[in-house]
């Protein structure tokens, strides 16, 4: 009995020393939180102050003294090898690329040259170095900044930040009389504004930040580069919607500092004139090589044996390829006779392992529903035969959501395919006029009716949207381009 009586006596000393020591642990910790948070608030404080105390000796320094004097030193070395009264700099750090953004930038180039070749010299800060006649490539280090990573949650973030730091770099090494940004990288012109004091002009090929991603947010809808785990917690979604908020506040700020801003479709414009809250030339639709297009002949579909319907895009999340394979294989399954006489051929091209991944996960698709004879991956095929699947094609698919404009669809409308675009963005508000030149849809079930639709046509009814769509893009066109973006450029040029 005192043995049990001891042992439960010393159970309770234990435990109630066990407690003492676990509220003072508590207590503890709660006091260190407190002084960290302090320290912590001290430390911010102070740094803040140094470092505004520092931009307000530097900032100075470098926009009233080093600025003018190196921006001189760039204007005598001009004149001392090239004679020429202006430099004209485009922001462009990945000109080897070849989609639709470096089309803008050499055709812009291009017809700049045309008018003013002995009168301008044009700068690139790029991922080349190469020394041209009327064109300087500037190399610029720094560019790893800005590459996508496969890690999404802080990319935007992470690249704007890059930017600025490029930013600096292209302005350490030229700073120009006039700065073009024709990739959109907006956060780089407060550099070139309010340090070098030149004139900004801005092509904007789609906004960074849209109404349409708050309300996705908000929905808990899965937008591409959200992560899954941001998805399901709803305080990193709020934390991850005022993050946005912060960035679309900076974002607007940045664009402001445009002289000139081009758009590149009705949709662009109407967003960034939203968000940036200055008016816009556009939209100056980007240039389309149609031509080769358009001489191709219209083909008799009733004499073809097998009818293909085509897409054209790189292979990414973003372009939805899993809905094309998803409404043709629905297709096939609702019209069983179709099986020996349609071929779903999807064109695109790879950037790097994240896009063969999905490359991949189509083809596992494909497999899965049994349909891999009537559908054919055709990966960095070469213009040539680009020209020959559209021409041959009866119809074209788009699936893209809220696409900024759809240079694909352009030139499968030259090429003679009747379009079924996603009904947003630019396809729906710049290219296609519904039933006139091709055919909107947004699920499944419409993008099957649509083909279905097409595909019991008559010849003649086919035809009739097949000129009415090639008549309809010439405002696509590489000369119209030249005219709409060299009027605005000639004003800022005799200002300067």
């Amino acid at each position: 009995m005192w043995y049990r009586l001891f042992k439960r006596l010393f159970q309770l000393t234990l435990f109630f020393i066990w407690s003492l020591i676990l509220i003072y642990l508590i207590f503890l910790s709660i006091f260190t939180f407190i002084i960290f948070n302090i320290c912590l608030t001290i430390f911010l404080f102070w740094f803040i102050i140094t470092l505004i105390g520092w931009s307000f000796t530097i900032i100075p320094i470098l926009k009233f003294v080093f600025v003018p004097w190196y921006h001189q030193q760039c204007r005598l070395w001009t004149q001392k090898n090239q004679q020429n009264h202006y430099n004209v700099a485009f922001f462009h750090p990945y000109c080897k690329n070849v989609g639709s953004s470096e089309r803008v930038l050499w055709i812009a180039i291009k017809s700049i040259l045309k008018k003013y070749k002995n009168d301008i010299q044009i700068i690139i800060y790029t991922d080349m170095e190469i020394y041209k006649s009327s064109i300087t490539f500037i190399y610029l280090r720094s560019r790893f900044l800005i590459e996508a990573k496969s890690n999404t949650i802080l990319t935007l973030l992470r690249q704007n930040i890059g930017s600025i730091i490029l930013s600096f770099e292209a302005l350490i090494h030229f700073i120009p009389d006039i700065y073009i940004d024709s990739m959109g990288y907006t956060l780089t012109y407060p550099c070139f504004y309010y340090l070098a004091s030149i004139p900004i002009i801005s092509y904007v090929h789609y906004p960074t930040i849209n109404s349409n991603i708050f309300e996705q947010i908000n929905e808990e809808y899965k937008i591409y580069n959200n992560h899954q785990s941001i998805i399901k917690n709803s305080l990193l979604i709020k934390i991850k919607l005022i993050s946005y908020q912060i960035y679309t506040y900076v974002y607007s700020w940045c664009g402001r500092c445009s002289k000139i801003v081009y758009c590149n479709s009705i949709w662009t414009k109407k967003h960034i004139e939203s968000i940036w809250r200055l008016c816009c030339i556009g939209p100056v639709y980007p240039p389309c090589d149609i031509k080769q297009f358009l001489e191709m002949p219209l083909i008799n579909d009733d004499e073809q044996m097998i009818k293909t319907i085509v897409s054209i895009g790189q292979f990414r999340h973003e372009k939805n390829h899993e809905l094309q394979i998803r409404a043709f294989h629905q297709l096939l399954q609702k019209k069983s006779n179709y099986h020996q006489k349609l071929k779903l051929i999807l064109i695109g091209s790879i950037r790097h392992n994240e896009d063969r991944k999905y490359l991949e996960q189509l083809q596992l698709l494909v497999d899965n529903l049994n349909i891999n004879n009537e559908v054919i991956f055709k990966i960095d095929i070469d213009f040539q035969e680009l020209k020959i699947q559209l021409n041959q094609a009866i119809i074209g698919l788009h699936t893209m959501q809220n696409q900024h404009f759809g240079l694909g669809i352009v030139e499968m409308m030259a090429a003679g395919a009747i379009v079924v675009a996603h009904k947003s963005g630019g396809p729906q508000m710049d290219i296609i006029d519904e039933g006139k030149t091709g055919f909107f849809a947004s699920d499944i079930d419409s993008y099957v009716t649509m083909m279905e639709k097409i595909l019991e046509m008559k010849c003649n009814e086919r035809r009739q949207i097949q000129e009415q769509a090639r008549n309809s893009v010439d405002r696509f066109s590489i000369l119209n381009f030249e005219r709409l973006f060299i009027e605005p450029f000639e004003k800022i040029l005799f200002i300067k």
